[in-house]
């Protein structure tokens, strides 16, 4: 999963991008509003953390324009603003949850989790697509309860296509799921990624088909 964290403190953003990379999570910092707007064009996000006080903007604004463009990317607001009124402000503008500064790591981590669960994947930590569960939790795939394999590149393409199941993933979104200190992976690398996965759970009726042009759909094969 993509966040975009929306930071201009060096230190607090170092915390917590090393934070989510820990937890599977693959995090792109912004420091502006400018420059977030500018990365939210170039590419897909599946959470946005974002602070109100950026140097160049104040963060309600910034939120007000992306919901006023219908954009529905859950948005967790981390701010030292603590007020019971700057609360009730950030859920009306568009916030999904609203934590204040100072604040645990590990509370953050918790919230991150729950806000794509709950986006996602449904109030489960498990994502289930007919024999196929994934254990977001745990990061685990099993079938039949049984505990098959998967590197953690293998899991991160399974869990963005299990995630958008019956829908086309672009190859360029995949990269950027698998994508570790700003190190692309190329498109041969990512069809590298496929292949080994079809070979793991085509077997237990469930296929990735390539959508030429397009990308790749998972869905569960006829026979199922």
């Amino acid at each position: 999963m993509n966040i975009l964290l929306i930071e201009d403190d060096v230190v607090l953003a170092d915390g917590l991008t090393h934070t989510l990379n820990a937890s599977g999570y693959s995090v792109t910092g912004a420091s502006t509003g400018a420059y977030a707007e500018q990365l939210l064009l170039a590419q897909d996000f599946d959470l946005i953390v974002l602070d109100l006080g950026l140097p160049d903007m104040d963060g309600l604004e910034w939120l007000r324009k992306l919901r006023s463009r219908k954009i529905p990317l859950p948005v967790l607001i981390l701010t030292a603003r603590d007020g019971v009124n700057d609360r009730i402000n950030g859920i009306e503008q568009g916030a999904d949850d609203y934590m204040s500064k100072p604040f645990e790591l590990r509370e953050l981590e918790a919230r991150v989790h729950a806000l794509i669960r709950r986006c996602y994947g449904g109030f489960s930590n498990d994502i289930v697509l007919g024999r196929l569960t994934l254990d977001t939790h745990n990061h685990q795939l099993l079938v039949n309860g049984q505990t098959i394999n998967l590197s953690a590149r293998e899991y991160g393409v399974l869990e963005i296509l299990l995630l958008q199941a019956g829908k086309v993933v672009s190859k360029d979104r995949i990269a950027q799921r698998l994508t570790v200190d700003g190190d692309a992976l190329t498109d041969n690398a990512v069809e590298i990624y496929i292949h080994r996965l079809r070979k793991r759970i085509e077997p237990f009726g469930t296929l990735i088909r390539t959508v030429r042009g397009l990308g790749y759909l998972l869905e569960r094969s006829d026979d199922e």
